[in-house]
């Protein structure tokens, strides 16, 4: 039993079909426990990608090293992940030492092709958060990376595995409404949820990529992989006219701003000890503030954002993200020839109900699993007939179930058939983020963008 599960990806199968090319396996050989490093030790790499995963899988895995550059966030992240490893400034020296089967990458965004590029290089397999990378660049020579070792990456996107956006792909496998022909999708990020981008290091597109990457990699990945097509072409607008130099004012950080009875986002982070044990106590090593000004000058990121693509089989996606609305969710409508498919989350005039939207993302980020199941709906409406409501149980906590569900099919049940092909690797990390990418340059343009002309991946009318 502890072979099949050490041999972890055996059945790349889940692999084979998305990366770029043909792959041989996580194939680790040995009956014992999966040898894991983990380099950044933010707030996901510790919870999702650390605490999470000693609690549920220490029997089939172990940390051999902590990684950062931050050498009291990795004291932290030691204590609060639970683990007895030793702790590494230098990602180099790690590997060396503790010679991982598996490197966990949740750095900053701007820096994850160092470390997926030095594992890959070291003989590592290597699973990395998203965004896969921040330019097309780097996006190009992680391709080659991969393309010269004999390893593999697995890029995490959890927002595949939850029930309700797995019911969506179904519904379209099935041809439920004919062949596809355009799709509107717009995500709005509550003044909560959306205004904290802008606090952190992802308010600087030299760090983050803008949210085109950061965030909508998430959604342009959910896009591919529902239309069953790689992007061909974007043509996109966005801008920054909320936050940033258009606040009426603006402090050093939140602890020390003179406007704090004023200011609608004054954000106490001494209220929230994790946050102050995490980065406060630790600000003196890097100067890392996580309680920036959300309305600093250097912000270079745009708050509004609106995108026109067309896919390889012809399918037209409008797409749309908002940073500052009053809710937090989304909506989408596929069109077919024969009828139409409508879905939503989160949105409060949907259904009767009160959404604390303060304490909506925390709901989304919690791990503990608690959480009560609930049915949401998806409209299903055939030309000429009336409109069926399909209801799909699941749950809030952990990006809509989604994350325990990748964690149990990279860790514990890696050879179990998936017909959806949820898995994601280095070509669907690519894809989404070179959506995000071309949409960056054609606002800087006002020209559309290929996507063949950003890296030697040419688009593919289906994807396999």
């Amino acid at each position: 039993m502890n072979t099949s599960r050490r041999k972890f990806l055996t059945s790349i199968s889940m692999l084979a079909a998305v990366t770029t090319f043909p792959i041989p396996a996580f194939a680790f050989g040995s009956t014992k426990k999966l040898k894991i490093v983990l380099v950044g030790t933010g707030v996901r790499g510790i919870s999702f990608w650390g605490k999470r995963l000693v609690e549920q899988y220490s029997d089939i895995l172990e940390f051999v090293g902590l990684c950062d550059i931050n050498p009291g966030r990795l004291a932290y992240a030691k204590k609060y992940i639970g683990v007895n490893c030793p702790t590494f400034l230098n990602f180099g020296e790690m590997i060396s030492q503790t010679k991982p089967d598996l490197v966990i990458v949740t750095t900053k965004d701007s820096t994850h092709h160092e470390f997926i590029i030095k594992g890959l290089d070291m003989g590592c397999d290597v699973l990395t958060e998203k965004p896969l990378t921040t330019d097309e660049r780097k996006c190009q020579d992680i391709i080659d990376a991969e393309r010269r070792s004999d390893k593999s990456l697995i890029v995490g996107f959890n927002y595949r595995w939850s029930p309700y956006t797995t019911k969506i792909k179904e519904l379209l496998a099935k041809n439920t409404i004919g062949m596809l022909t355009s799709v509107d999708f717009h995500w709005y990020l509550n003044t909560y949820h959306g205004a904290s981008y802008f606090r952190r290091w992802h308010g600087l597109r030299q760090a983050g990529g803008t949210l085109w990457v950061h965030k909508a990699t998430h959604h342009f990945d959910l896009l591919n992989w529902w239309i069953n097509s790689d992007p061909n072409e974007v043509f996109a607008y966005g801008d920054l006219e909320y936050y940033g130099s258009n606040g009426p004012f603006r402090g050093d950080n939140c602890r020390t701003c003179p406007h704090k009875s004023e200011c609608d986002y004054y954000w106490d982070i001494t209220t929230n000890q994790h946050m102050m044990d995490l980065y406060v106590a630790n600000e003196k090593y890097d100067g890392y503030i996580r309680d920036n000004c959300l309305f600093r000058k250097e912000i270079n990121i745009y708050d509004k954002m609106s995108a026109q693509v067309k896919y390889k089989n012809n399918v037209v996606l409008n797409y749309s993200l908002t940073t500052y609305s009053p809710f937090e969710g989304w909506r989408v409508a596929f069109n077919g020839k024969e009828g139409r498919i409508e879905a939503w989350l989160d949105i409060p005039y949907q259904k009767d109900a009160t959404v604390n939207q303060a304490e909506m993302h925390a709901i989304e980020m919690d791990q503990s699993g608690k959480d009560e199941m609930q049915l949401e709906p998806i409209i299903v409406h055939k030309l000429w007939k009336e409109y069926d409501t399909v209801r799909v149980n699941m749950e809030k906590g952990g990006h809509g179930g989604g994350d325990k569900r990748l964690h149990d099919k990279i860790f514990r049940n890696p050879a179990i058939d998936d017909p959806y092909g949820r898995a994601a690797g280095v070509r669907d990390g690519a894809m989404s983020i070179l959506i995000g990418i071309a949409a960056r340059k054609s606002i800087e343009s006002g020209q559309p963008i290929r996507i063949a002309e950003l890296t030697d991946l040419e688009p593919r009318v289906t994807r396999i």
